[in-house]
Protein backbone atom coordinates (compact mmCIF):
# COMPACT_ATOMS: atom_id res chain seq x y z
CA UNK A 1 0.00 0.00 0.00
CA UNK A 2 1.39 3.36 -1.00
CA UNK A 3 2.27 5.74 1.78
CA UNK A 4 0.91 8.80 -0.05
CA UNK A 5 -2.74 7.73 -0.05
CA UNK A 6 -4.97 10.78 0.33
CA UNK A 7 -8.57 11.17 1.37
CA UNK A 8 -10.39 11.70 -1.94
CA UNK A 9 -13.53 13.14 -0.43
CA UNK A 10 -11.82 15.79 1.67
CA UNK A 11 -10.28 19.13 0.81
CA UNK A 12 -6.73 20.16 1.58
CA UNK A 13 -7.74 21.70 4.89
CA UNK A 14 -9.74 18.62 5.92
CA UNK A 15 -6.81 16.26 5.49
CA UNK A 16 -4.08 16.12 8.07
CA UNK A 17 -0.80 16.99 6.44
CA UNK A 18 2.40 15.28 7.49
CA UNK A 19 3.11 17.68 10.33
CA UNK A 20 -0.38 17.39 11.84
CA UNK A 21 -0.29 13.62 11.50
CA UNK A 22 3.00 13.23 13.27
CA UNK A 23 1.78 15.55 16.01
CA UNK A 24 -1.13 13.12 16.36
CA UNK A 25 0.94 9.94 16.25
CA UNK A 26 3.93 11.20 18.27
CA UNK A 27 2.06 12.89 21.10
CA UNK A 28 4.32 11.16 23.64
CA UNK A 29 7.61 11.37 21.80
CA UNK A 30 8.81 14.30 23.83
CA UNK A 31 9.07 12.04 26.82
CA UNK A 32 11.70 9.88 25.12
CA UNK A 33 15.30 10.92 24.73
CA UNK A 34 15.68 9.79 21.12
CA UNK A 35 18.66 11.98 20.36
CA UNK A 36 21.11 9.90 22.32
CA UNK A 37 22.90 13.04 23.48
CA UNK A 38 26.55 13.84 23.01
CA UNK A 39 28.41 15.24 20.06
CA UNK A 40 28.29 12.82 17.13
CA UNK A 41 31.27 14.49 15.49
CA UNK A 42 33.62 13.62 18.34
CA UNK A 43 35.49 10.42 18.91
CA UNK A 44 33.38 7.55 20.17
CA UNK A 45 34.55 5.75 23.30
CA UNK A 46 32.87 3.16 25.48
CA UNK A 47 31.92 5.63 28.21
CA UNK A 48 30.08 7.94 25.81
CA UNK A 49 27.07 5.62 25.49
CA UNK A 50 23.93 7.17 26.89
CA UNK A 51 22.31 4.96 29.47
CA UNK A 52 19.03 6.76 28.94
CA UNK A 53 18.78 5.39 25.39
CA UNK A 54 19.23 1.84 26.62
CA UNK A 55 16.71 2.32 29.41
CA UNK A 56 14.01 3.57 27.06
CA UNK A 57 14.21 0.51 24.82
CA UNK A 58 12.52 -2.82 24.95
CA UNK A 59 13.25 -3.29 28.66
CA UNK A 60 10.80 -0.50 29.46
CA UNK A 61 8.11 -2.09 27.32
CA UNK A 62 8.74 -5.51 28.86
CA UNK A 63 8.60 -4.12 32.40
CA UNK A 64 5.24 -2.54 31.69
CA UNK A 65 3.88 -5.77 30.27
CA UNK A 66 5.21 -7.92 33.09
CA UNK A 67 2.82 -6.13 35.40
CA UNK A 68 -0.12 -7.72 33.59
CA UNK A 69 1.06 -11.34 33.44
CA UNK A 70 3.44 -13.82 35.06
CA UNK A 71 5.24 -16.67 33.31
CA UNK A 72 5.24 -19.91 35.32
CA UNK A 73 7.59 -22.83 34.81
CA UNK A 74 6.56 -26.41 35.60
CA UNK A 75 8.35 -26.12 38.94
CA UNK A 76 6.37 -22.98 39.81
CA UNK A 77 3.11 -24.67 38.85
CA UNK A 78 3.93 -27.77 40.88
CA UNK A 79 4.74 -25.66 43.94
CA UNK A 80 1.47 -23.76 43.68
CA UNK A 81 -0.43 -27.00 43.23
CA UNK A 82 1.15 -28.57 46.30
CA UNK A 83 0.39 -25.44 48.34
CA UNK A 84 -3.29 -25.63 47.41
CA UNK A 85 -3.46 -29.36 48.14
CA UNK A 86 -1.74 -28.94 51.52
CA UNK A 87 -4.01 -26.04 52.42
CA UNK A 88 -7.20 -27.99 51.64
CA UNK A 89 -5.88 -31.09 53.38
CA UNK A 90 -5.17 -29.09 56.52
CA UNK A 91 -8.43 -27.11 56.57
CA UNK A 92 -10.70 -30.09 55.84
CA UNK A 93 -8.63 -32.59 57.88
CA UNK A 94 -8.40 -35.11 55.06
CA UNK A 95 -5.56 -36.98 53.36
CA UNK A 96 -3.52 -35.37 50.61
CA UNK A 97 -4.86 -37.70 47.88
CA UNK A 98 -8.46 -36.96 48.89
CA UNK A 99 -7.78 -33.21 48.82
CA UNK A 100 -6.27 -33.61 45.35
CA UNK A 101 -9.39 -35.39 44.06
CA UNK A 102 -11.70 -32.77 45.56
CA UNK A 103 -9.73 -29.87 44.07
CA UNK A 104 -9.72 -31.48 40.63
CA UNK A 105 -13.49 -31.98 40.79
CA UNK A 106 -14.04 -28.32 41.74
CA UNK A 107 -11.49 -27.10 39.15
CA UNK A 108 -9.06 -26.03 41.86
CA UNK A 109 -11.50 -23.48 43.27
CA UNK A 110 -10.73 -23.62 47.00
CA UNK A 111 -13.46 -21.21 48.09
CA UNK A 112 -16.21 -23.10 46.26
CA UNK A 113 -14.97 -26.42 47.61
CA UNK A 114 -14.90 -25.09 51.18
CA UNK A 115 -18.41 -23.65 50.95
CA UNK A 116 -19.98 -26.85 49.66
CA UNK A 117 -17.92 -29.09 51.94
CA UNK A 118 -18.99 -27.35 55.13
CA UNK A 119 -22.57 -27.04 53.87
CA UNK A 120 -22.97 -30.79 53.19
CA UNK A 121 -19.87 -32.95 53.52
CA UNK A 122 -21.75 -36.19 52.91
CA UNK A 123 -23.17 -34.96 49.62
CA UNK A 124 -19.73 -33.81 48.42
CA UNK A 125 -18.17 -37.16 49.32
CA UNK A 126 -20.90 -39.06 47.50
CA UNK A 127 -20.57 -36.87 44.38
CA UNK A 128 -16.80 -37.15 44.20
CA UNK A 129 -16.59 -40.82 45.27
CA UNK A 130 -14.76 -40.47 48.58
CA UNK A 131 -15.81 -43.10 51.10
CA UNK A 132 -16.04 -41.93 54.68
CA UNK A 133 -14.92 -45.27 56.16
CA UNK A 134 -13.29 -47.57 53.67
CA UNK A 135 -13.44 -51.34 53.92
CA UNK A 136 -10.40 -52.98 55.40
CA UNK A 137 -8.65 -56.01 54.03
CA UNK A 138 -10.88 -59.14 54.38
CA UNK A 139 -9.89 -61.85 56.84
CA UNK A 140 -10.01 -64.60 54.23
CA UNK A 141 -6.57 -65.70 53.09
CA UNK A 142 -7.65 -66.35 49.49
CA UNK A 143 -9.97 -64.22 47.37
CA UNK A 144 -11.38 -64.42 43.85
CA UNK A 145 -10.64 -61.53 41.46
CA UNK A 146 -13.80 -59.99 40.03
CA UNK A 147 -12.16 -59.48 36.61
CA UNK A 148 -10.09 -62.59 35.84
CA UNK A 149 -12.03 -64.81 38.31
CA UNK A 150 -8.85 -66.43 39.52
CA UNK A 151 -8.00 -67.06 43.15
CA UNK A 152 -5.26 -64.97 44.78
CA UNK A 153 -3.93 -64.48 48.25
CA UNK A 154 -5.34 -61.48 50.11
CA UNK A 155 -2.05 -59.57 49.97
CA UNK A 156 -2.22 -59.73 46.15
CA UNK A 157 -5.67 -58.13 46.08
CA UNK A 158 -6.64 -54.45 46.47
CA UNK A 159 -9.73 -52.25 46.33
CA UNK A 160 -10.48 -48.56 45.97
CA UNK A 161 -11.66 -48.46 49.57
CA UNK A 162 -14.86 -50.31 48.72
CA UNK A 163 -15.79 -54.00 49.01
CA UNK A 164 -14.69 -54.89 45.46
CA UNK A 165 -11.26 -56.51 45.44
CA UNK A 166 -9.24 -57.24 42.32
CA UNK A 167 -5.82 -58.75 41.74
CA UNK A 168 -2.88 -56.43 41.19
CA UNK A 169 -2.36 -57.64 37.61
CA UNK A 170 -5.93 -56.71 36.66
CA UNK A 171 -5.62 -53.40 38.48
CA UNK A 172 -2.47 -52.66 36.47
CA UNK A 173 -4.24 -53.34 33.18
CA UNK A 174 -7.31 -51.33 34.24
CA UNK A 175 -5.24 -48.32 35.30
CA UNK A 176 -2.98 -48.49 32.23
CA UNK A 177 -5.97 -48.53 29.88
CA UNK A 178 -7.50 -45.52 31.68
CA UNK A 179 -4.26 -43.49 31.57
CA UNK A 180 -3.82 -44.30 27.87
CA UNK A 181 -7.28 -42.82 27.34
CA UNK A 182 -6.18 -39.37 28.49
CA UNK A 183 -6.90 -36.96 31.37
CA UNK A 184 -10.10 -38.81 32.23
CA UNK A 185 -7.97 -41.12 34.36
CA UNK A 186 -7.93 -38.39 37.03
CA UNK A 187 -11.58 -39.31 37.73
CA UNK A 188 -11.07 -43.08 37.62
CA UNK A 189 -13.66 -45.07 39.61
CA UNK A 190 -13.87 -48.64 40.85
CA UNK A 191 -14.13 -51.24 38.03
CA UNK A 192 -17.47 -52.43 39.41
CA UNK A 193 -20.20 -50.60 37.42
CA UNK A 194 -22.41 -50.19 40.47
CA UNK A 195 -19.64 -48.66 42.59
CA UNK A 196 -18.57 -45.02 42.47
CA UNK A 197 -15.50 -45.22 44.73
CA UNK A 198 -12.65 -43.00 43.46
CA UNK A 199 -9.25 -44.52 42.68
CA UNK A 200 -6.78 -42.30 44.54
CA UNK A 201 -3.24 -41.38 43.48
CA UNK A 202 -1.63 -43.52 46.17
CA UNK A 203 -3.18 -46.57 44.54
CA UNK A 204 -1.89 -45.46 41.14
CA UNK A 205 1.61 -45.12 42.58
CA UNK A 206 1.35 -48.53 44.23
CA UNK A 207 0.03 -50.61 41.32
CA UNK A 208 0.82 -48.82 38.02
CA UNK A 209 3.98 -49.01 35.93
CA UNK A 210 6.54 -46.21 36.11
CA UNK A 211 5.54 -44.78 32.70
CA UNK A 212 1.89 -44.69 33.74
CA UNK A 213 2.80 -42.98 37.01
CA UNK A 214 4.63 -40.22 35.09
CA UNK A 215 1.71 -39.77 32.69
CA UNK A 216 -0.76 -39.57 35.57
CA UNK A 217 1.37 -36.93 37.34
CA UNK A 218 1.62 -35.02 34.06
CA UNK A 219 -2.15 -35.06 33.60
CA UNK A 220 -2.61 -33.84 37.16
CA UNK A 221 -0.19 -30.95 36.61
CA UNK A 222 -1.87 -29.91 33.36
CA UNK A 223 -5.30 -30.15 35.00
CA UNK A 224 -4.21 -27.54 37.54
CA UNK A 225 -3.51 -25.02 34.76
CA UNK A 226 -6.44 -25.96 32.55
CA UNK A 227 -8.86 -25.72 35.46
CA UNK A 228 -7.73 -22.20 36.34
CA UNK A 229 -9.49 -19.15 34.90
CA UNK A 230 -6.36 -17.01 35.12
CA UNK A 231 -3.69 -19.39 33.81
CA UNK A 232 -3.13 -20.94 30.38
CA UNK A 233 -0.39 -22.99 28.78
CA UNK A 234 1.87 -21.34 26.23
CA UNK A 235 0.74 -22.60 22.78
CA UNK A 236 4.28 -22.62 21.34
CA UNK A 237 5.55 -26.07 20.28
CA UNK A 238 7.55 -27.92 22.95
CA UNK A 239 7.08 -25.10 25.50
CA UNK A 240 6.26 -26.28 29.04
CA UNK A 241 5.53 -22.88 30.59
CA UNK A 242 2.19 -21.37 31.53
CA UNK A 243 1.14 -17.73 31.74
CA UNK A 244 -0.96 -16.28 34.54
CA UNK A 245 -2.89 -13.22 33.36
CA UNK A 246 -3.27 -10.41 35.88
CA UNK A 247 -4.65 -7.59 33.70
CA UNK A 248 -8.05 -6.86 32.20
CA UNK A 249 -7.45 -5.12 28.84
CA UNK A 250 -4.34 -5.93 26.82
CA UNK A 251 -4.27 -9.71 26.34
CA UNK A 252 -0.92 -9.81 24.52
CA UNK A 253 1.61 -11.75 26.60
CA UNK A 254 5.13 -13.09 26.00
CA UNK A 255 6.43 -16.41 27.30
CA UNK A 256 9.99 -17.19 28.36
CA UNK A 257 10.39 -19.01 25.03
CA UNK A 258 9.97 -15.55 23.38
CA UNK A 259 6.66 -16.55 21.79
CA UNK A 260 4.05 -13.80 22.01
CA UNK A 261 0.38 -14.75 21.98
CA UNK A 262 -3.06 -13.50 22.91
CA UNK A 263 -4.00 -14.88 26.32
CA UNK A 264 -7.71 -14.64 25.50
CA UNK A 265 -7.83 -16.72 22.29
CA UNK A 266 -4.29 -18.31 22.44
CA UNK A 267 -3.60 -17.26 18.84
CA UNK A 268 -0.40 -15.35 18.12
CA UNK A 269 -0.36 -11.77 19.42
CA UNK A 270 -2.60 -9.70 17.17
CA UNK A 271 -2.98 -6.16 18.49
CA UNK A 272 -4.64 -3.94 17.29
CA UNK A 273 -7.11 -6.50 15.90
CA UNK A 274 -9.63 -8.07 18.28
CA UNK A 275 -10.03 -11.82 18.73
CA UNK A 276 -13.25 -11.99 16.72
CA UNK A 277 -11.62 -10.42 13.66
CA UNK A 278 -8.62 -12.75 13.96
CA UNK A 279 -10.94 -15.75 14.11
CA UNK A 280 -12.80 -14.63 10.98
CA UNK A 281 -9.56 -13.87 9.13
CA UNK A 282 -7.95 -17.23 9.94
CA UNK A 283 -11.14 -19.05 8.96
CA UNK A 284 -11.29 -17.13 5.70
CA UNK A 285 -7.69 -17.98 4.89
CA UNK A 286 -8.37 -21.69 5.37
CA UNK A 287 -11.95 -21.92 4.06
CA UNK A 288 -13.03 -23.17 0.67
CA UNK A 289 -15.05 -20.03 -0.02
CA UNK A 290 -12.14 -18.25 -1.73
CA UNK A 291 -11.53 -21.31 -3.92
CA UNK A 292 -15.16 -21.14 -5.03
CA UNK A 293 -14.83 -17.41 -5.68
CA UNK A 294 -11.80 -18.08 -7.87
CA UNK A 295 -13.64 -20.79 -9.79
CA UNK A 296 -16.64 -18.53 -10.25
CA UNK A 297 -14.53 -15.55 -11.36
CA UNK A 298 -12.14 -17.37 -13.71
CA UNK A 299 -14.06 -20.33 -15.15
CA UNK A 300 -17.34 -21.31 -16.82
CA UNK A 301 -19.21 -24.63 -16.65
CA UNK A 302 -19.22 -26.92 -19.65
CA UNK A 303 -22.76 -26.74 -21.13
CA UNK A 304 -22.89 -30.54 -21.34
CA UNK A 305 -21.12 -32.07 -18.30
CA UNK A 306 -21.12 -28.88 -16.12
CA UNK A 307 -17.46 -29.24 -15.10
CA UNK A 308 -15.73 -25.85 -14.60
CA UNK A 309 -13.31 -24.88 -17.38
CA UNK A 310 -10.67 -22.13 -17.26
CA UNK A 311 -9.84 -20.22 -20.42
CA UNK A 312 -6.30 -18.89 -20.07
CA UNK A 313 -5.41 -18.31 -23.74
CA UNK A 314 -6.50 -18.81 -27.34
CA UNK A 315 -9.75 -18.25 -29.18
CA UNK A 316 -13.38 -18.71 -28.15
CA UNK A 317 -13.52 -22.31 -29.48
CA UNK A 318 -13.46 -24.51 -26.38
CA UNK A 319 -13.24 -28.31 -26.16
CA UNK A 320 -14.07 -30.02 -22.87
CA UNK A 321 -11.68 -32.66 -21.53
CA UNK A 322 -12.34 -36.37 -22.14
CA UNK A 323 -14.62 -38.23 -21.92
CA UNK A 324 -16.98 -35.26 -22.57
CA UNK A 325 -15.11 -33.60 -25.49
CA UNK A 326 -18.01 -31.22 -26.09
CA UNK A 327 -17.10 -28.25 -28.32
CA UNK A 328 -18.70 -24.93 -27.46
CA UNK A 329 -18.32 -21.14 -27.60
CA UNK A 330 -16.71 -19.58 -24.54
CA UNK A 331 -18.85 -16.44 -24.71
CA UNK A 332 -22.39 -17.71 -25.27
CA UNK A 333 -21.77 -21.36 -24.21
CA UNK A 334 -23.59 -22.55 -27.35
CA UNK A 335 -22.51 -25.51 -29.46
CA UNK A 336 -19.57 -24.68 -31.72
CA UNK A 337 -21.37 -26.44 -34.58
CA UNK A 338 -23.63 -23.40 -34.78
CA UNK A 339 -20.68 -20.99 -34.93
CA UNK A 340 -18.38 -19.89 -37.70
CA UNK A 341 -17.64 -16.89 -39.85
CA UNK A 342 -21.26 -15.80 -39.76
CA UNK A 343 -21.17 -15.49 -35.95
CA UNK A 344 -17.91 -13.51 -35.78
CA UNK A 345 -15.21 -16.15 -36.25
CA UNK A 346 -12.97 -17.61 -33.61
CA UNK A 347 -12.40 -14.47 -31.52
CA UNK A 348 -15.90 -12.99 -31.25
CA UNK A 349 -19.52 -14.06 -31.00
CA UNK A 350 -22.35 -12.03 -32.52
CA UNK A 351 -24.93 -14.11 -30.69
CA UNK A 352 -23.38 -13.26 -27.36
CA UNK A 353 -23.20 -9.53 -28.13
CA UNK A 354 -26.83 -9.37 -29.23
CA UNK A 355 -28.01 -11.44 -26.25
CA UNK A 356 -25.97 -9.22 -23.94
CA UNK A 357 -27.69 -6.11 -25.29
CA UNK A 358 -31.03 -7.74 -24.54
CA UNK A 359 -29.93 -8.35 -20.94
CA UNK A 360 -29.77 -12.15 -21.14
CA UNK A 361 -26.33 -12.40 -19.53
CA UNK A 362 -26.64 -9.47 -17.09
CA UNK A 363 -27.16 -11.52 -13.93
CA UNK A 364 -24.51 -14.13 -14.73
CA UNK A 365 -21.91 -11.56 -15.72
CA UNK A 366 -22.68 -9.37 -12.71
CA UNK A 367 -22.29 -12.36 -10.42
CA UNK A 368 -18.97 -13.27 -12.00
CA UNK A 369 -17.78 -9.66 -11.78
CA UNK A 370 -18.71 -9.46 -8.09
CA UNK A 371 -16.83 -12.66 -7.39
CA UNK A 372 -13.79 -11.37 -9.27
CA UNK A 373 -13.79 -8.04 -7.41
CA UNK A 374 -14.21 -9.79 -4.07
CA UNK A 375 -11.34 -12.16 -4.85
CA UNK A 376 -9.05 -9.34 -5.98
CA UNK A 377 -9.78 -7.33 -2.81
CA UNK A 378 -9.10 -10.34 -0.60
CA UNK A 379 -5.85 -11.16 -2.41
CA UNK A 380 -4.71 -7.53 -2.05
CA UNK A 381 -4.94 -7.72 1.74
CA UNK A 382 -3.83 -11.34 2.07
CA UNK A 383 -0.65 -10.92 0.01
CA UNK A 384 0.45 -7.95 2.13
CA UNK A 385 -0.50 -9.77 5.33
CA UNK A 386 1.63 -12.75 4.28
CA UNK A 387 4.46 -10.51 3.04
CA UNK A 388 4.82 -8.82 6.43
CA UNK A 389 4.77 -12.22 8.10
CA UNK A 390 7.66 -13.31 5.87
CA UNK A 391 9.55 -10.08 6.63
CA UNK A 392 8.99 -10.65 10.34
CA UNK A 393 10.43 -14.16 10.16
CA UNK A 394 13.45 -12.81 8.26
CA UNK A 395 13.89 -10.12 10.94
CA UNK A 396 13.81 -12.80 13.65
CA UNK A 397 16.60 -14.63 11.83
CA UNK A 398 18.57 -11.38 11.53
CA UNK A 399 18.10 -10.71 15.24
CA UNK A 400 19.51 -14.14 16.05
CA UNK A 401 22.45 -13.49 13.71
CA UNK A 402 23.12 -10.12 15.34
CA UNK A 403 23.15 -11.67 18.81
CA UNK A 404 25.39 -14.59 17.83
CA UNK A 405 27.81 -13.02 15.35
CA UNK A 406 27.57 -9.32 14.58
CA UNK A 407 27.91 -7.91 18.10
CA UNK A 408 31.11 -9.87 18.65
CA UNK A 409 32.55 -8.58 15.37
CA UNK A 410 31.69 -4.98 16.22
CA UNK A 411 33.32 -5.41 19.63
CA UNK A 412 36.52 -6.64 17.96
CA UNK A 413 36.50 -3.76 15.47
CA UNK A 414 35.64 -0.82 17.73
CA UNK A 415 36.56 -2.15 21.17
CA UNK A 416 33.03 -1.47 22.50
CA UNK A 417 31.55 -3.99 24.98
CA UNK A 418 28.54 -5.95 23.72
CA UNK A 419 26.45 -4.55 26.56
CA UNK A 420 26.84 -1.10 24.98
CA UNK A 421 25.76 -2.38 21.56
CA UNK A 422 22.34 -3.14 22.95
CA UNK A 423 20.72 -0.54 20.70
CA UNK A 424 21.13 -2.90 17.71
CA UNK A 425 19.21 -5.69 19.46
CA UNK A 426 16.54 -3.22 20.53
CA UNK A 427 16.17 -2.03 16.94
CA UNK A 428 15.66 -5.58 15.62
CA UNK A 429 13.22 -6.38 18.43
CA UNK A 430 11.24 -3.27 17.54
CA UNK A 431 11.23 -4.22 13.85
CA UNK A 432 9.85 -7.67 14.71
CA UNK A 433 7.11 -6.17 16.86
CA UNK A 434 6.19 -3.55 14.25
CA UNK A 435 6.06 -6.15 11.48
CA UNK A 436 3.58 -8.10 13.60
CA UNK A 437 1.40 -5.01 14.15
CA UNK A 438 1.60 -4.01 10.49
CA UNK A 439 0.66 -7.53 9.41
CA UNK A 440 -2.55 -7.49 11.42
CA UNK A 441 -3.51 -4.00 10.23
CA UNK A 442 -4.29 -5.61 6.87
CA UNK A 443 -6.85 -7.89 8.50
CA UNK A 444 -8.18 -4.79 10.27
CA UNK A 445 -8.49 -2.94 6.96
CA UNK A 446 -10.19 -5.84 5.20
CA UNK A 447 -13.12 -5.79 7.62
CA UNK A 448 -13.29 -1.98 7.92
CA UNK A 449 -16.46 -0.95 6.08
CA UNK A 450 -16.58 2.77 6.94
CA UNK A 451 -15.43 4.76 3.88
CA UNK A 452 -14.20 7.83 5.78
CA UNK A 453 -12.38 5.76 8.36
CA UNK A 454 -11.02 3.47 5.66
CA UNK A 455 -9.40 6.38 3.80
CA UNK A 456 -7.83 7.76 6.94
CA UNK A 457 -6.74 4.25 8.00
CA UNK A 458 -4.97 3.71 4.67
CA UNK A 459 -3.13 6.98 5.20
CA UNK A 460 -2.02 5.95 8.71
CA UNK A 461 -1.04 2.51 7.47
CA UNK A 462 1.00 3.94 4.61
CA UNK A 463 2.90 6.26 6.95
CA UNK A 464 3.51 3.34 9.32
CA UNK A 465 4.97 1.29 6.47
CA UNK A 466 7.20 4.15 5.38
CA UNK A 467 8.58 4.71 8.88
CA UNK A 468 9.17 1.01 9.48
CA UNK A 469 10.98 0.63 6.17
CA UNK A 470 13.39 3.43 7.16
CA UNK A 471 14.18 1.67 10.42
CA UNK A 472 14.46 -1.74 8.76
CA UNK A 473 16.81 -0.43 6.09
CA UNK A 474 19.00 1.29 8.66
CA UNK A 475 19.32 -1.86 10.78
CA UNK A 476 19.75 -4.22 7.83
CA UNK A 477 21.84 -2.33 5.29
CA UNK A 478 23.52 0.61 7.01
CA UNK A 479 24.97 -1.71 9.66
CA UNK A 480 26.76 -3.78 7.00
CA UNK A 481 29.18 -0.90 6.32
CA UNK A 482 30.71 -1.38 9.78
CA UNK A 483 30.92 -5.18 9.86
CA UNK A 484 33.94 -5.89 7.55
CA UNK A 485 37.29 -5.80 9.33
CA UNK A 486 38.90 -2.40 9.09
CA UNK A 487 42.34 -1.97 7.62
CA UNK A 488 43.92 0.68 9.86
CA UNK A 489 46.43 2.14 7.39
CA UNK A 490 46.46 5.31 9.48
CA UNK A 491 45.09 6.63 12.73
CA UNK A 492 42.87 9.05 10.81
CA UNK A 493 41.01 6.20 9.09
CA UNK A 494 40.29 4.50 12.41
CA UNK A 495 39.02 7.68 14.09
CA UNK A 496 36.81 8.52 11.11
CA UNK A 497 35.24 5.05 11.12
CA UNK A 498 34.59 5.15 14.85
CA UNK A 499 33.00 8.57 14.54
CA UNK A 500 30.79 7.30 11.70
CA UNK A 501 29.69 4.40 13.86
CA UNK A 502 28.73 6.90 16.55
CA UNK A 503 26.57 8.75 14.03
CA UNK A 504 25.01 5.44 13.02
CA UNK A 505 24.24 4.62 16.64
CA UNK A 506 22.47 7.95 17.15
CA UNK A 507 20.48 7.50 13.92
CA UNK A 508 19.43 3.90 14.64
CA UNK A 509 18.50 4.62 18.26
CA UNK A 510 16.53 7.67 17.19
CA UNK A 511 14.64 5.77 14.48
CA UNK A 512 13.88 3.00 16.96
CA UNK A 513 12.41 5.50 19.43
CA UNK A 514 10.39 7.31 16.74
CA UNK A 515 9.02 4.08 15.25
CA UNK A 516 8.12 2.68 18.66
CA UNK A 517 6.11 5.78 19.59
CA UNK A 518 4.54 5.87 16.12
CA UNK A 519 3.25 2.30 16.33
CA UNK A 520 2.16 2.56 19.97
CA UNK A 521 -0.05 5.53 19.10
CA UNK A 522 -1.25 3.80 15.92
CA UNK A 523 -2.30 0.72 17.91
CA UNK A 524 -4.15 2.86 20.43
CA UNK A 525 -5.97 4.72 17.64
CA UNK A 526 -7.03 1.51 15.89
CA UNK A 527 -8.14 -0.14 19.14
CA UNK A 528 -10.28 2.94 19.82
CA UNK A 529 -11.96 2.43 16.44
CA UNK A 530 -10.48 5.59 14.89
CA UNK A 531 -13.06 7.61 16.79
CA UNK A 532 -11.00 10.78 16.33
CA UNK A 533 -11.58 10.70 12.57
CA UNK A 534 -15.11 12.08 12.51
CA UNK A 535 -14.42 14.68 15.18
CA UNK A 536 -11.34 15.84 13.28
CA UNK A 537 -13.23 15.87 9.99
CA UNK A 538 -16.11 17.90 11.43
CA UNK A 539 -13.74 20.43 13.00
CA UNK A 540 -11.79 20.75 9.75
CA UNK A 541 -15.00 21.18 7.73
CA UNK A 542 -16.25 23.88 10.10
CA UNK A 543 -12.93 25.70 9.95
CA UNK A 544 -12.87 25.45 6.16
CA UNK A 545 -16.41 26.81 5.85
CA UNK A 546 -15.61 29.76 8.12
CA UNK A 547 -12.44 30.53 6.19
CA UNK A 548 -14.30 30.39 2.87
CA UNK A 549 -17.01 32.74 4.08
CA UNK A 550 -14.46 35.29 5.28
CA UNK A 551 -12.60 35.27 1.99
CA UNK A 552 -15.78 35.51 -0.08
CA UNK A 553 -15.38 32.18 -1.79
CA UNK A 554 -11.70 32.54 -2.66
CA UNK A 555 -9.49 29.50 -2.52
CA UNK A 556 -8.11 28.80 0.90
CA UNK A 557 -4.37 28.75 1.14
CA UNK A 558 -2.67 25.72 2.54
CA UNK A 559 -1.63 26.13 6.12
CA UNK A 560 1.99 27.11 6.54
CA UNK A 561 3.91 26.10 9.61
CA UNK A 562 5.75 28.87 11.36
CA UNK A 563 9.35 28.50 12.27
CA UNK A 564 10.07 27.36 15.78
CA UNK A 565 10.11 30.18 18.29
CA UNK A 566 13.55 29.16 19.41
CA UNK A 567 15.99 29.17 16.51
CA UNK A 568 18.79 27.34 18.31
CA UNK A 569 21.25 28.98 15.93
CA UNK A 570 24.29 28.13 18.00
CA UNK A 571 23.55 24.63 19.30
CA UNK A 572 21.29 23.27 16.53
CA UNK A 573 17.52 22.97 16.09
CA UNK A 574 15.08 20.41 17.53
CA UNK A 575 12.95 18.37 15.13
CA UNK A 576 9.23 18.99 15.65
CA UNK A 577 8.47 15.38 14.82
CA UNK A 578 10.99 13.31 16.81
CA UNK A 579 12.63 16.04 19.01
CA UNK A 580 16.13 15.10 17.77
CA UNK A 581 18.60 18.01 18.14
CA UNK A 582 20.06 18.51 14.65
CA UNK A 583 23.17 20.53 13.72
CA UNK A 584 22.37 24.08 12.50
CA UNK A 585 23.92 23.35 9.10
CA UNK A 586 21.25 20.84 7.96
CA UNK A 587 17.69 21.65 6.84
CA UNK A 588 16.24 18.11 7.25
CA UNK A 589 16.16 15.93 10.37
CA UNK A 590 18.96 13.35 10.42
CA UNK A 591 16.64 10.79 12.06
CA UNK A 592 13.15 11.11 10.58
CA UNK A 593 14.03 13.28 7.53
CA UNK A 594 11.39 15.92 8.33
CA UNK A 595 12.13 19.41 7.00
CA UNK A 596 13.30 22.08 9.39
CA UNK A 597 10.50 24.55 8.52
Amino acid sequence: MDSDVEMNAASDDEVMDDEDYYDYCYSDVGDDDGSGGGDSDGELVAGDYDEGLEAEGSDEVVSRREQTFTVLSEEDISERQEEDISKVSSVLSIEREEACVLLHHYKWNISKLSDEWFADEEKVRHTVGLLLNGNGRPRSRKLTCGICFEGHSSNMMSSAGCAHFYCHECWDGYISAAISGGPGCLSLRCPDPSCGAMVLQRMINKLAKDDDKEKYARFLLRAYVEGSKKTKWCPAPDCTCAVEFLGDENYDVSCNCKFSFCWNCTEEAHRPVNCETVSKWILKNSAESENMNWILANSKPCPKCKRPIEKNQGCMHMTCTPPCKFEFCWLCLGSWADHGERTGGFYACNRYESAKKEGVYDETEARRERAKNSLERYMHYYERWASNQTSRQKAQADLHKAEKEQLAKLTDIFGIPETQLKFIIEAWSQIIECRRVLKWTYAYGYYLDDRVKSEFFEYLQGEAESGLERLHQCAEKDLQAFLPSLKPDSDETTKSSVAEFGDFRVKLAGLTSVTRNYFENLVQALEAGLEDVRATGQAAATSSAASSSKKGGTKSKKKQHAKPSSDHTDDGWPCERCTYLNPPSVDACSVCEKGRY
